[in-house]
């Protein structure tokens, strides 16, 4: 099977846009296809992750009319939701189209509109993600969220100043990301005397609600040698499911999906958690950064916040994470966070990240739905 490469990415602003997801996504997308020169009509499939355009503003039909608005009118469409994983499962879809052999030429465009509405209101879209019992109780995912992280931090002792490291490591990065929403340093005292959301995190601990797009370019890698000097291909990607009520998990610090899709992805690699140069972590909320860099094999379990003390995920520390800024201060537009994880990775392997540059050769990303309901894991490497 030919492998498959990614000739083309795009990103754009992430933040309160004066756009809705149709014009989102038809900015991402005309750039991706431009920075690989390639046209609309020259698409076999078209895919837009997008969790709930229709719960956001009414929008349905998404992919249709982003091939009419991208002049992509023949190929095939297809919207892939999967909560706050869509961006990660739409890698999945368009990857499988091409190494199916079912396309030779795929566009990933993932996005969401949401700042137009009330915090409230948002999360009560995002909440319904949940299980019926837990939604008919109140349970949000910050809840769970609080709840874990006070688990974590008994069991394994780690000071609460940890977490709030995470939240300022990944401010600073988003500093020299020019589409992150927020481009401000933050001290850990700020973080750690912001207003309490879910016990014992904080507002600092939580990303934002954001508008945003994102795009990748999929094709076997012998088309991707006519098209790009330069490109990235896929050598490992894998999805899996957790439990979908979270208090039947035997561990609620593990989380089995991210533990079982990285050791698919690996496997398909022929990589291990060892030869990750730097990695795109889901962290909607801080805590969830020490969960993932564990459950990918990092670190020992109840060693990830050992690893943010010692500088270890810093950018120019031993295993970058989140060099992009996370999804704490790039944003998290839903449909759009997996794509632009993997469209930070891409651009990490190719030089092209300006002032946030790291060295290596390995990127991962992992993409997380609900509190770990689903996950894909994908690795992208230089050919």
């Amino acid at each position: 099977m030919d492998r498959v490469a990614i000739i083309g990415a795009s990103m754009t602003t992430f933040g309160d846009r004066d756009a809705w997801v149709r014009e989102l996504l038809a900015e991402a997308g005309d750039a991706a296809l431009r920075d690989a020169g390639v046209e609309g009509d020259d698409l076999d499939h078209l895919y837009v992750s997008n969790m709930a355009s229709g719960e956001f503003e009414g929008q349905t039909g998404v992919p249709n009319a982003l091939a009419h608005d991208l002049g992509a009118l023949g190929a095939y469409t297809q919207r892939v939701d999967q909560t706050s994983a869509s961006g990660g499962a739409g890698i999945y879809a368009a990857w499988q189209s091409v190494a199916s052999g079912a396309s030779e030429m795929t566009l990933l465009v993932g996005g969401e509109k949401m700042t137009h509405k009330t915090t409230g209101e948002a999360t009560d879209v995002i909440a319904s993600l949940t299980h019926p019992v837990e939604y008919k109780h109140g349970v949000t995912l910050p809840s769970f969220a609080g709840l874990t992280a006070r688990k974590y931090l008994d069991e394994y002792d780690a000071p609460r100043e940890s977490l709030g490291k995470v939240a300022v490591k990944n401010h600073r990065n988003g500093v020299d990301n020019p589409h992150a929403q927020f481009r401000k340093e933050v001290d850990l005292e700020t973080v750690l005397d912001s207003p309490i959301v879910a016990d014992p995190l904080r507002l600092y601990d939580f990303c934002p609600i954001t508008d945003g797009s994102a795009a990748l370019l999929f094709c076997p890698e012998s088309v991707a040698e006519e098209y790009a000097d330069d490109y990235v291909v896929v050598s490992g990607i894998g999805g899996a499911t957790d439990t979908h009520v979270v208090h039947e998990r035997e561990d609620p610090t593990t989380m089995q999906g991210v533990v079982e899709s990285s050791e698919i992805a690996y496997e398909m690699a022929d990589r291990g958690p060892e030869d990750v140069d730097f990695a795109e972590l889901h962290d909607m909320f801080t805590i969830l950064e020490f969960l993932q860099s564990e459950d990918l094999g990092f670190f020992e379990k109840g060693e990830g916040w050992k690893a943010v003390e010692e500088g270890v995920t810093e950018r120019d520390g031993d295993l970058p994470i989140n060099t992009s800024g996370g999804l704490k201060s790039k944003g998290h537009p839903l449909g759009a966070s997996g794509v632009a994880q993997a469209y930070e990775l891409y651009v990490q392997l190719l030089g092209d990240a300006g002032d946030r540059q790291v060295e290596g050769d390995v990127g991962l990303a992992c993409n997380v739905g609900g509190f770990g309901n689903c996950v894909t894991t994908t690795i992208l490497e230089q050919p």
